[in-house]
């Protein structure tokens, strides 16, 4: 009850982190390719990323699709871990799963132990998991801090009733963090039923890309996303309010 709130902005580009940190973003989700729900992103992006005055985890995902990866992959991901801790970053963010989508605590004990020192989020493997209870508690078994889910529907909002029930059966054992299309206008609604203290979103706004040329030749598409600063913003103040008086709830019953 006494965590303080954090907002976390995915961003896959400088021009994000950038605006996610004007916006007053309290973590940075740092990844490439946010089209197809993140992936690992480049050296020099972690580099620079590392070097602002705001926690920075790494997204260490190597490809796109789903989240069973061969030995060559998980040490492609170890060699990442040690690229996010090279560069100065707070931690990793990782998922893996077993062919029939629970967790590979396996492979997921090799990664975790190969970012000793790091703080560690499990993503949004976990949203493909069969059963949601004993994945968290396998999280929790493995040392992560905190679980980035939607409650195993599109979107956070649509799976409140799961995230409430994560929530509570979470404790203060681990974070649930909501995340996929969080945004100032569904908030509220989840913020008055979850009784959590971060939240994860892009904040990002649709632009048209005036050069026509890079969109004929496939460089750019006609239509992109760009995090919004005053979004961020918005969000921020939402989720400070809401910690704020669940902490005043629990004062006045004490």
């Amino acid at each position: 009850m006494h965590a303080k709130p954090v907002l976390e902005i995915c961003v896959d580009n400088a021009e994000g982190l950038f605006a996610a940190i004007e916006g007053g973003a309290d973590r940075i989700e740092l990844c490439a390719a946010l089209s197809v729900g993140g992936l690992t992103p480049p050296r020099g992006f972690m580099a620079l990323a590392g070097r602002q005055s705001i926690p920075v985890y790494a997204m260490i995902r190597p490809r796109s699709g789903g989240f069973v990866f061969s030995p060559e992959e998980v040490e492609m991901m170890k060699s990442d871990i040690d690229a996010a801790r090279a560069t100065g970053l707070a931690g990793v963010v990782l998922g893996a799963s077993l062919p029939d989508g629970r967790l590979d605590t396996g492979t997921l004990a090799v990664l975790c132990r190969h970012a000793t020192g790091l703080d560690l989020t499990l993503h949004r493997a976990f949203d493909v998991t069969p059963d949601k209870r004993e994945a968290l508690e396998a999280a929790v078994a493995l040392g992560f801090s905190r679980i980035l889910t939607s409650g195993g529907r599109p979107t956070a909002l649509e799976g409140i009733d799961l995230l409430a029930d994560l929530v509570e059966r979470a404790g203060e054992r681990i974070s649930i963090m909501p995340g996929a299309g969080v945004r100032p206008q569904s908030a509220p609604a989840l913020l008055e039923r979850l009784a959590v203290h971060e939240l994860h979103a892009s904040c990002s706004a649709r632009y048209a890309e005036d050069d026509q040329q890079l969109v004929e030749l496939s460089f750019a598409a006609r239509e992109m996303l760009r995090t919004d600063a005053a979004s961020v913003r918005a969000l921020k103040a939402l989720l400070a309010q809401s910690v704020s008086r669940r902490r005043s709830r629990s004062a006045a019953l004490h």
